[in-house]
């Protein structure tokens, strides 16, 4: 394992200092499913995004990941795919990478290439602007509470009436 996927890898930690900083929706890269994701940052100003839901049946992993760990990837690969994600992620679930790579998309931090199954890196000028902006602004978002799946009033939990 190299020194830069190493890194990748201790930059998925969840900080313990994380603020919200944006709630966004997006479609999924299949366009099945629309994915709710937070960006946040640290108290070092690290910028790190997460997938928060998912309207469709994918499994995925709801972990941080941070900007620096995913532009480092990025430098890492000759044909930018969602699956050199994967490896940023503790999760098993393949959905992770794509889902995080129709967040990237959304933000505008890649492109769709000539080849429409690949990306390219987009400048990330535009999108430090206007996180410095939210960075300014003194109110923190909250992540609201996925809702429980209820199971039907005819259905039983243990022998007993739901």
């Amino acid at each position: 394992m190299n020194q830069a996927t190493q890194q990748a890898k201790q930059d998925t930690q969840p900080a313990p200092e994380l603020r919200i900083l944006k709630t966004g929706n997006c479609p999924s890269l299949s366009g099945k499913s629309k994915l709710t994701y937070h960006i946040g940052c640290t108290s070092e100003f690290e910028i790190q995004f997460r997938v928060f839901s998912n309207t469709g049946s994918g499994f995925f992993s709801n972990e941080w990941v941070s900007l620096n760990s995913i532009l480092g990837v990025f430098d890492e690969s000759n044909c930018i795919i969602s699956f050199v994600l994967h490896k940023l992620y503790k999760g098993k679930s393949l959905n992770n990478s794509g889902f995080l790579m129709a967040v990237l998309k959304n933000e505008g931090l890649v492109i769709p290439s000539a080849d429409s199954r690949s990306y390219q890196r987009n400048d990330v000028g535009k999108f430090m602007a206007e996180i410095k902006v939210l960075i300014e602004q003194p109110v923190d978002q909250i992540a609201e509470v996925k809702p429980k799946k209820s199971l039907p009033s005819n259905k039983t939990v243990s022998g007993k009436s739901a």
